[in-house]
């Protein structure tokens, strides 16, 4: 098993410095089959609340200064329908424990946006609008280039806060007002906390699908993206430059000869 952690020592880089090709090319070259990745996201949804679990089925990629390709001197193109393993989608779902004080939510939209600033409430809106679900900042391009990769790829998103979408609502005709809402500080401390439990429970998540895997990796082998090169290599590989085979021969090497 290996652990990667995306922002670095500290958590000091932002999410558009992630160096996501560096870091799913050394999980290929170390041997990496299959990765689970998670990641805190605001909710734009009312019954996504914070601290529950959301194993997304579906991504809307907003990013646009990140280098999301590994094939820069080469037409390849991955098919990328279905971004999230189903097979290891399935298994999350399985091993959710759900009814422990915990929701883990068995499908959702993510859309992931280039920050670092949050959304305006009109963004906010308009990725309800798409249908959104839960709106974050990692998983895009990192879900691409793993397909690019060949490694089967699943996120457990952790739910830390509603996004910008949702306002208290008004006092009712003739009810009181609402309290007030909590200061800058005491939401930043209740997000924190948020991702703490939902941090919790994912690390457990992760560990039962770990022992369900260790029973029976077999569902593991039939992962599509496991072959998602076979057929994405459009260009006549006798006239891609040699050194750029030889420079990602990890991610492609195996339909060179």
């Amino acid at each position: 098993m290996l652990i990667l952690g995306r922002h670095g020592p500290g958590h000091v880089l932002p999410p558009a410095r992630v160096p996501s090709r560096a870091n799913i090319f050394a999980l290929k070259q170390l041997g990496c089959t299959h990765i689970i990745a998670t990641g805190a996201c605001g909710s734009l949804r009312q019954e996504f609340k914070p601290g529950d679990l959301v194993i997304p089925d579906q991504i809307i990629d907003k990013t646009f200064g990140r280098p999301g390709t590994f094939f820069e001197k080469a037409a390849v193109h991955v098919e990328l329908a279905e971004p999230f393993c189903p097979i290891m989608r399935r298994i999350l779902i399985e091993q959710a424990p759900n009814g422990e004080a915990i929701t883990a939510h068995d499908r959702g939209c993510y859309v992931c946006m280039e920050g670092p600033a949050f959304s305006t409430r009109a963004e906010s809106l308009m990725h309800r609008l798409w249908g959104g679900d839960l709106i974050g900042m990692t998983a895009m391009p990192e879900a691409k280039l793993a397909r690019e990769a060949e490694i089967p790829y699943a996120l457990i998103a952790l739910v830390t806060d509603y996004d910008s979408w949702k306002t208290a609502a008004p006092a009712a005709p003739g009810q009181p007002p609402a309290a007030s809402p909590p200061s800058a500080t005491a939401l930043l401390e209740e997000i924190k906390a948020n991702l703490q439990t939902a941090s919790t429970r994912a690390i457990e998540l992760v560990r039962r699908f770990l022992h369900a895997a260790a029973a029976d990796a077999s569902p593991l082998l039939s992962c599509p993206a496991r072959d998602a090169l076979k057929l994405a290599i459009w260009s006549d590989k006798s006239r891609i430059p040699p050194e750029e085979i030889q420079r990602l021969f990890p991610l492609w090497g195996k339909y060179f000869g």
